[in-house]
């Protein structure tokens, strides 16, 4: 048979899932990201029993790689230090008027925690790399144009 008609990936496991890609950036995380990220990891521990008790292959074979993910994004966690007292950095929350002049608010936290929808921004972002480091009254050049620092709290989140 000729090989145009045979699929690239004939021969191959079809429950293989391909690796979760773990970030070479460093792990930064808050006092709550390192908490999200034991709690994940139980949850997956425990999905993951229940899968091998069911004798769920392919659930086993999703979370195993999942469970690999996360016990290395555990392992390389680090807790950041706070940032300067009246410098926005990583763990505050750093409201701003953007290009547009909305008033906006994200706090600066690890790759894994972020979630912009409920105002946190990874600390790696383009917006978060423009709002790192400066202090209130401090314009910025932001990925959509100048952003005016209004507020920074340093208070950690819950």
């Amino acid at each position: 048979m000729s090989r145009a008609f045979v699929k690239e990936s004939d021969g191959e496991d079809p429950g293989a899932l391909p690796e979760r890609r773990v970030s070479d950036l460093p792990n930064l995380v808050t006092a709550r990201g390192l908490r999200l990220i034991e709690e994940t990891l139980a949850q997956l521990e425990s999905e993951h029993a229940s899968a091998r008790a069911a004798e769920d292959r392919a659930a086993m074979a999703r979370l195993a790689r999942d469970l690999r993910y996360w016990q290395a994004r555990h392992g390389s966690a680090q807790l950041a230090p706070p940032a300067e007292p009246g410098t926005s950095g990583f763990g505050t929350r750093v409201t701003f008027r953007d290009a547009e002049g909305r008033r906006r608010s994200y706090r600066l936290v690890g790759e894994d925690e972020a979630d912009p929808a409920a105002g946190r921004v990874s600390w790696c972002s383009p917006i978060g790399r423009a709002l790192a480091g400066h202090r209130v009254g401090d314009v910025s050049s932001g990925p959509r144009g100048e952003l005016e620092i209004l507020e920074i709290d340093t208070k950690p989140e819950p």
